[in-house]
């Protein structure tokens, strides 16, 4: 459980949690304390012989669990409770919508799905790995207080509509795509992207591969319609807009880029992030069929 999920919303609700999960048979809990700790403490679940973990948080302690996982090599399994800001990966389990009691339930039931994980600058992602306007529009929620869910991502993404200079980014791996300064670009898994939008509507965690989303440097009227389609997922047919799949690519800077990763800014190691999927990873708690 991390109480500083969804900007500290889920404090209050952590006791009526951990009785729903005791009901069904599920009583050790651990709970974060500081950035990090998701890691540590999933490291020693798995140690204890854990078989499944339930994230109660958002994006980023779920991908920090998973990785955990990743790097232990653990067959260990990945439930979530959504409690975090967008959660884009709870969406993609199809479980953004789900009480805590019924998620307990799919965990006692134990049916497990592989779905694929990303690898960028040698950390795992589990949703979306964004360059440019992503990473400064997460960079900027940081100073929205008086917002929380996907109001947040659109607030602070219509104030940097209008003044992101872009970047200038090399690709190798997606045939079609020249160097150029560009708003932004995606690598995604999932379809969701800042809780609100649709950034891959044609993505999928069990195909194998990477959904890329290049889009160029406009004006002020072509970013509002970019904005607008891409709430819908309806922008990739624009002319600014150019995808590709993927199952490795890379993608090189001016200088070393921050880089928004399940909804958390990281500062890369390099100029150039090497990027590739790793095909049904990581094994997860879902509804049957919720996932595609």
């Amino acid at each position: 459980m991390n109480p500083a999920a969804g900007r500290g919303g889920i404090r209050a609700k952590l006791p009526e949690l951990r009785a729903t999960f005791s009901a069904h048979g599920i009583r050790t809990v651990y709970e974060t304390s500081a950035r990090g700790d998701e890691e540590l403490l999933a490291r020693r679940a798995i140690n204890e012989g854990c078989t499944t973990i339930v994230a109660v948080g958002g994006d980023g302690t779920c991908g920090r669990i998973a990785g955990a996982i990743l790097e232990s090599k653990s067959r260990c399994r990945l439930a979530v409770v959504p409690a975090g800001t967008g959660n884009d990966f709870a969406k993609t389990l199809g479980v953004e919508k789900h009480t805590p009691d019924h998620i307990a339930r799919l965990v006692t039931r134990g049916e497990e799905t592989r779905i694929d994980v990303g690898l960028a600058d040698g950390n795992y992602f589990l949703n979306s790995c964004g360059f440019g306007f992503d990473a400064s529009v997460l960079e900027a929620t940081g100073r929205v207080r008086f917002l929380k869910g996907d109001a947040v991502y659109i607030y602070a993404a219509l104030k940097q509509l209008f003044s992101y200079r872009g970047i200038d980014v090399s690709v190798n791996g997606a045939p079609g795509v020249a160097r150029g300064r560009m708003l932004m670009v995606t690598v995604s898994l999932g379809r969701w992207l800042g809780g609100a939008f649709k950034i891959a509507p044609q993505a999928s965690v069990l195909d194998g591969r990477l959904d890329a989303c290049f889009i160029g440097d406009c004006g002020v009227i072509e970013r509002m319609r970019l904005f607008a389609g891409a709430m819908r997922g309806k922008h990739l047919g624009m002319p600014s807009v150019t995808t590709a799949s993927a199952q490795q690519l890379a993608l090189t800077f001016a200088e070393k880029p921050s880089i928004e990763m399940d909804g958390e800014l990281r500062f890369a190691q390099s100029q150039t992030i090497d990027l590739q999927c790793v095909p049904l990873a990581l094994g997860v708690i879902a509804p049957a069929g919720a996932i595609s």
